[in-house]
């Protein structure tokens, strides 16, 4: 007996749709290990940049890719990978394929005995976001990860900071201030730049530390009361939230291989 087919035709999902062509999809992949500006994308893919400028309009217009400007040169714009947009694309087509493809995230597992992974945060002032991102790797990583977070000009820590890691229940009252300087000896895994001025006189830190730049806006720059730039603070901190959630497994996937290797 010949099977029948649905006279209508489905299109493939849009994440198939846009990740199928192979500049889009290198695309994704150098966005996915920080964010990046137009010439960095263009030198790195080989390609003129009205060719990736043309496709980048392509994945900003769905959502998965987004952009700001620089806070260092406001003629420079960082372009981001919207991670949890791709998840929600990449789940649903799965389940346009076929509703037993299910995607289920593994578990994050940083088992006892491994060395323990240094990560290092850096901004300007070091008294918003870099505080953050270190307060919510310690947690969420359950310790298992030492964090650190400095600046090129130290500034006491902002009131919102603390509150806004409060809120989370984290005791964020006893960090302090540091200048990076105060680090340049010392060996890390991954030295992220959370500023795209602090990128741009970020020194190398010894043992070969993998580097990457998620482009943020510093909450502390708003204009007004502490009660008016709360929600900027907010939004940075669910921001950080996401993109370390992210670079979690990124870390397990990365040292998990690695301890293979060795045995």
């Amino acid at each position: 007996m010949r099977a029948t087919r649905s006279a209508k035709r489905p299109s493939p999902p849009l994440l198939f749709q846009l990740a199928a062509h192979p500049l889009r999809w290198r695309l994704l992949a150098e966005l996915a290990h920080g964010d990046r500006r137009v010439r960095e994308l263009t030198t790195a893919l080989g390609e003129p940049q009205s060719l990736v400028s043309y496709h980048l309009r392509r994945l900003r217009a769905t959502e998965i890719v987004s952009t700001r400007r620089s806070s260092h040169d406001g003629r420079d714009a960082y372009y981001r990978l919207n991670l949890e947009r791709y998840g929600e694309l990449l789940v649903q087509g799965g389940g346009a394929l076929h509703p037993g493809l299910r995607l289920v995230q593994p578990d994050v597992d940083f088992r006892r005995g491994r060395r323990r992974i240094r990560v290092l945060f850096l901004c300007t002032g070091n008294s918003a976001r870099s505080q953050i991102a270190e307060a919510l790797l310690q947690r969420l990583s359950e310790e298992r990860i030492d964090a650190f977070s400095a600046g090129s000009k130290p500034k006491p820590l902002h009131p919102n900071a603390v509150r806004v890691l409060r809120e989370r229940g984290i005791d964020g009252s006893s960090c302090y201030p540091k200048h990076l300087s105060v680090f340049a000896r010392r060996r890390f895994d991954y030295v992220i730049t959370l500023c795209d001025r602090v990128r741009e006189v970020c020194p190398e830190f010894p043992g070969g530390a993998e580097t990457i730049h998620w482009s943020i806006a510093d909450p502390a720059a708003q204009a007004g009361s502490d009660a008016d730039t709360y929600p900027a603070f907010v939004q940075t901190a669910a921001d950080l939230e996401t993109r370390i959630g992210f670079l979690l497994h990124q870390i397990h996937d990365r040292h998990a291989t690695q301890e293979v290797i060795r045995t």
